[in-house]
């Protein structure tokens, strides 16, 4: 009879496996204890054998795609056997699988559907009149999904010619003034001063006096988005160019008082070039000065600077500095591990409320003693390793960091197993010391050696990741001298260890060469208060600082 192979649950916390590669193929004979595929877990590949015999039949996941703990991986049994009720079976749960995404596209498609109905029903329940024009609020940046109206300059009833300023617009970057293209009169203001609306939302009707515009809303909008979408490609390109370029304006005064219209790009060109706006024509709507003007300008002697030691000259224009390249992304697909980092890191950052306490360590005996124990005869002892030592130590006298939160009890662990952060190429892993505090030095770090060696190489097993109650993070070796980390859950803090730096300190009230070790604490609030951690760091301090004491 066949026997059906789900995507197995190879950690505690894999929801999703990717077949990194198949070492047997269908139609190949199956022994008890062969390895069918190696899968690519949230934490290690791993291998995957079978626990039958038979022939493999159906493949259910292709090499390199990801599916979800219990899809239908494989399937075993007699050659010839018909398994086509299996493989139905099995489409039926990847269908199940699928089911939330495809219900997701459903409403969404509704939606949609439900979106446009209205929109047809809004656009019959109120035609726009001849000659009437719906404004919207404009998208006066790239990232701008709302804006304010900071102030009206226009109220309704007032007349309005094409090129006056209507209002002053708060978007995401600035406060830029917003001209209208018509004219006519303003017969509604959709959006009062102060009020904040999404782009494309009703700001303003303007048309011929006495026109009823009481029946517009949102079907005048969507006509009037329907009309634009019927311009030409050059008139649609000229209206981006405006809205870009010319149609936001700033404010400059003349010599006698009047105003100036200028675009922000031909003001900042003329600032750059010291030009006195004073003195140029502009050639745009309403007299408005626009980059050509600024680029054709020829200074006069009149407007040229001066100073009473340079002869007085126009002054060079300065030539805009325009930087050349192209644009370019590299997409790398993630890895279950890297997914795994990101949504657990994510759910410790957010929910435990972190706090940060470090201290400063005097690591003058630690070095000294250090260099003793390695003289001895095949023992070599990091500093990594008397840190996860004293650590280990420390919580045995303050077992209140050594806790987990579970919302309805804090949980102080009597055992301690040190978890020891450990980078590899896909991202990071931590293995576990069990009963850390029972080891000598020796041992913590020939179990570090191994358990490192193993995660580069991918072959950490499950139950040498799990169960740590407290962990410690060490980039000294790369010259970080402070960090902070994110805690790793369910523990309740995270030990951050700098390098040791060689710097003045004060000894005997006389300025010495000192080395010096910063540590960072990373506890959760929830079960580690600011005293609680103050005092481990100061236990940690003290054994770190006399080494000898840790041998009691």
């Amino acid at each position: 009879m066949a026997e059906v192979i789900n995507m197995p649950r190879l950690s505690d916390t894999m929801e999703e496996g990717v077949v990194a590669k198949w070492l047997k193929k269908e139609g190949d004979k199956v022994e008890e204890g062969d390895i069918l595929a190696e899968i690519e877990t949230d934490k290690a590949t791993m291998e995957f054998e079978s626990f039958y015999e038979g022939t493999l039949l159906h493949v259910g996941i292709p090499e390199g795609e990801t599916a979800p703990v219990d899809t239908l991986l494989a399937i075993i049994g007699e050659e010839g056997e018909d398994i086509s009720a299996l493989i139905g079976g099995g489409a039926k749960a990847e269908d199940k699988a699928a089911a939330p995404k495809k219900d997701s596209e459903d409403k969404k498609e509704k939606a949609e559907s439900a979106e446009t109905n209205e929109s047809s029903e809004e656009t019959s329940s109120g035609d726009v009149p001849e000659g009437v024009e719906v404004i919207t609020m404009p998208r006066l940046s790239d990232t701008m999904e709302e804006g304010t109206v900071a102030k009206w300059l226009k109220q309704e009833g007032d007349k309005v010619e094409e090129g006056d300023i209507l209002a002053e617009i708060e978007t995401d970057k600035a406060t830029m003034e917003f001209e209208s293209f018509y004219e006519g009169t303003i017969l509604k203001i959709g959006i009062a001063e102060g009020e904040t609306a999404k782009v494309d939302s009703l700001l303003a009707i303007i048309g011929p006096a006495g026109t009823d515009v009481s029946n517009i809303g949102k079907a005048g909008a969507s006509s009037a988005k329907k009309r634009e979408t019927k311009q030409d490609d050059s008139t649609k390109e000229e209206a981006v160019s405006d809205s870009k370029e010319e149609t936001t304006k700033e404010k400059s005064s003349t010599k006698d008082g009047g105003r100036i219209f200028i675009s922000p790009l031909a003001k900042k060109m003329a600032e750059d070039k010291g030009i006195d706006l004073s003195e140029v024509t502009g050639s745009g709507e309403n007299g408005r000065i626009v980059k050509k003007d600024i680029e054709a300008f020829t200074p006069s002697k009149k407007s040229a600077p001066a100073t009473a030691d340079a002869p007085k000259t126009a002054a060079p224009a300065v030539q805009v500095y325009t930087p050349a390249g192209e644009e370019e992304f590299e997409e790398i697909k993630n890895s279950q591990m890297r997914k795994t980092i990101a949504k657990r890191l994510g759910e410790s950052k957010f929910t435990a409320p972190h706090y940060y306490l470090t201290v400063e360590i005097n690591m003058e005996t630690a070095m000294a003693s250090r260099k003793q124990i390695n003289e001895l005869p095949d023992v070599k002892v990091s500093f990594n390793d008397m840190v996860i030592k004293a650590s280990a130590m420390a919580l045995r006298k303050h077992p209140k960091v050594n806790s987990q939160w579970t919302g309805e009890a804090t949980r102080i662990a009597k055992h301690i197993h040190m978890g020891v952060a450990v980078a590899v190429d896909e991202g990071l892993v931590v293995p576990v010391l069990k009963f850390a505090d029972q080891m000598s030095y020796t041992q913590i770090g020939a179990q570090v050696r191994d358990l490192a060696g193993k995660a580069r190489n991918k072959k950490l097993q499950p139950a040498e990741m799990e169960g740590s109650t407290f962990t410690v993070s060490n980039l000294g070796m790369f010259g970080i001298s402070e960090f902070t980390s994110i805690i790793n859950q369910p523990n309740s803090a995270i030990l951050s260890v700098g390098a040791i730096v060689e710097k003045p300190v004060v000894k005997n009230g006389q300025i010495v060469v000192g080395n010096t070790m910063k540590v960072t604490l990373a506890c959760d609030h929830r079960t580690v208060d600011g005293a609680t951690g103050a005092a481990f760091l100061q236990t940690l301090k003290s054994y770190l600082e006399n080494p000898v004491t840790m041998l009691a």
